[in-house]
């Protein structure tokens, strides 16, 4: 039988997951007694620096800033998949490296057409 395949070697996973689960419960059931028992105005206001809040706070913002969230989070994925790759290249050998170069020319091709679209551009 694989050792790595074994009940024992998901014990890890599994004391991670208690621990999560733990520290939410935890979090929820503090927060529970430490909050507010008498909700009066003053204690609901948010607070800002002790600054008061004027107008409406749900102002639309401009989509450019959702545009460069999502481009951040795209290219951001490129290190999370290229970090196993870098801890086991010698493993991989030629073949790890011909795939790596495939997705970073792919990730190219998408930041190319990123800028030919001017994606970045504030002014327009």
């Amino acid at each position: 039988m694989n050792p790595s395949s074994t009940p024992v070697a998901y014990l890890p996973i599994v004391l991670m997951f208690l621990v999560a689960i733990g520290f939410v419960i935890t979090t929820m059931v503090a927060t529970h007694l430490l909050g507010p028992k008498r909700k009066t105005k003053i204690k609901l206001d948010s607070f800002e620096c002790g600054i008061e809040a004027q107008g409406n706070a749900r102002l639309p913002f401009s989509i450019k800033y959702f545009l460069v969230a999502i481009l951040f989070v795209l290219f951001d994925i490129e290190v999370i998949f290229m970090y196993p790759w870098a801890v086991n290249f010698k493993e991989l050998g030629m073949l790890g490296v011909i795939e790596v170069f495939s997705f970073i020319a792919l990730l190219l091709v998408g930041f190319y057409y990123m800028l030919s679209k001017k994606a970045l551009k504030w002014e327009e």
